[in-house]
């Protein structure tokens, strides 16, 4: 299991206001105790924070607020002593606009890192190239006044797109990747990782259709000719066999931003020589629906096929939180998202703070700090984003600084690592015990899934391997349904646990059992 860390909010040991790298060190015995396999890190390098690290202004160092290089192979030797593996976010599809490869080729059309960059002339009518969109809202291009060219972004203006038709581009990453791979990590997450090549001729994207994913309805065009073309598997390649010269065996896991599952697929490469772990975001769009979760897991079969190794993830930096977007505050609701999570076949990504069932906060839009949201009207991300809480103490333990965190803790009572710690009833305890059980038997680890015959409106039920079957109740309404015989080795409630199944399992509403037939 992958446990996401966003840095600036996990634990702060300098007291600051600001979580750091010396925080994440000193909870990696939680970490272990969790059953934690690996560590994702939101962008821990230097950035003016426009978008909170993914605005990159030094790929090769350690931002100020976060500590030092040395506070990071210090990180490194202690993860490495528990038998963890540390990721780190690549940000590859675009800097900030105070990187110093952006400030020199803004200087002029014949700078030296000119071409690092997606530039073109205006359109007849001067505006711009093309009608490609930001994700941030607007047009992805920016006139630069002084050469009289745009340069293109997929986000903030002040995060200019790398032009990766470079070959320069291309070997300055190379160093970087060997870089951190040199200093100990097991890999890397990709962020963007479908949209680093763009059309060489720039043409304008299609618009939307009826039959598109909402997602993309919502854009009002397909990315066609700035996502996802075919080129950016050439990068992807390069990067596997680069990093397969590592010893520990590191780890790209992507951010391919794809909603259909063929083109997922296509991630993994011919013969799996792309990225190891590609997130599949269906899930992630979904809602906490028997029959919608029941059609993603039934459409599976180009992964199946390439023998490809899923990764689920159900809340994120960007997404918000599933105890919110999926379980609405509904701690049932919540208990069964985890039990779906935990069990599926592939790679779980669990958010921090998740494990506690931690809603998102309430950020007034005036108070926010997300810029990229603000330019939009989308809600920002800022409530996903809230500080760990360690304690019921000021601050929840987080920091014990006098000002405040830089962002609201929010009520630390309300659930809290050292209460749950002690309550084997509690949403962390489910969690813990969750991933134990895949740590301890093959069937939940890599077994296959099979999706049981349809059964109750409201009610998704699969088997894991010959062992194990899951049982999900995602109604209100109670339900019988039909099960192999076994017992139950763990429930959402923990109420039924150890409780013999003879062929049918009567659930409440919002409740699901995991079932194991040769007990």
């Amino acid at each position: 299991m992958i446990y996401q860390i966003y840095p600036r909010s996990f634990a702060d040991a300098n007291d600051d206001g600001i979580g750091d790298l010396r925080g994440i060190t000193g909870r990696l015995d939680y970490l272990r105790w969790l059953g934690v396999d690996a560590l994702w890190l939101n962008p821990i390098t230097p950035s003016p924070n426009a978008d909170w690290g993914y605005d990159v202004s030094d790929y090769c160092a350690v931002h100020p607020d976060f500590g030092t290089l040395d506070d990071f192979d210090e990180l490194i030797t202690q993860t490495t002593r528990r038998g963890l593996r540390v990721l780190l976010d690549l940000v590859p599809n675009h800097t900030s606009d105070r990187h110093p490869w952006f400030e020199d080729a803004r200087s002029g059309r014949r700078a030296r890192h000119r071409d690092y960059y997606l530039w073109a002339d205006p359109a007849r009518d001067g505006g711009p190239p093309n009608n490609w969109l930001s994700l941030f809202g607007g047009a992805a291009w920016t006139l630069d006044e002084a050469s009289g060219q745009y340069y293109m972004h997929s986000f903030l203006a002040s995060q200019p797109d790398l032009n990766w038709w470079n070959d320069d581009v291309r070997t300055a990453f190379d160093d970087i990747l060997r870089f951190w791979l040199d200093r100990g990590i097991a890999g890397f997450r990709v962020d963007v990782a479908a949209g680093m090549i763009k059309d060489r001729d720039l043409r304008d994207n299609p618009p939307a259709a009826a039959a598109d994913h909402g997602v993309v309805r919502a854009l009002g065009q397909r990315q066609e000719f700035n996502m996802n073309r075919p080129e950016v598997h050439e990068v992807l390649r390069r990067w596997r066999a680069l990093t397969d010269r590592y010893d520990g065996d590191p780890v790209l896991l992507g951010e391919a931003y794809v909603l259909d599952v063929e083109q997922l697929a296509a991630y993994y490469g011919d013969g799996r020589d792309e990225l190891h772990l590609v997130f599949n975001f269906l899930l992630l769009h979904a809602e906490l629906d028997a029959e919608e979760l029941r059609a993603i897991l039934a459409d599976s079969e180009p992964l199946d096929r390439l023998e490809a190794w899923p990764a689920w993830v159900g809340s994120n930096h960007d997404a918000g939180r599933l105890a919110t977007r999926w379980a609405r505050g509904d701690p049932n609701r919540a208990r069964c998202a985890h039990l779906l999570l935990l069990t599926l076949r592939g790679t779980p990504v669990l958010y921090y703070g998740d494990e506690l069932g931690l809603p998102e906060l309430p950020i007034p839009r005036e108070t926010s700090v997300d810029r990229g949201r603000k330019a939009t009207q989308e809600p920002g991300r800022d409530g996903a984003r809230t500080p760990m809480r360690w304690s019921s103490g000021p601050h929840g333990d987080f920091t014990h600084a006098a000002a405040q965190p830089w962002l609201p803790v929010g009520d630390p009572a309300a659930g809290n690592v050292a209460d749950q710690a002690r309550d084997p009833s509690s949403i962390l305890h489910l969690c813990r015990d969750l991933l134990a059980l895949r740590r301890h038997y093959p069937d939940l680890h890599t077994g296959p899934l099979k999706l049981l015959e349809e059964g109750p409106s409201g009610v998704l039920a699969f088997r894991r391997g010959e062992r194990f079957t899951l049982a999900l109740n995602l109604s209100a309404t109670p339900h019988t349904v039909t099960v192999p015989p076994g017992r139950i080795i763990l429930s959402t409630h923990r109420d039924r646990d150890s409780e013999r199944v003879s062929g049918s399992l009567a659930l409440d509403g919002w409740s699901g059992a995991l079932i194991d037939r040769q007990h």
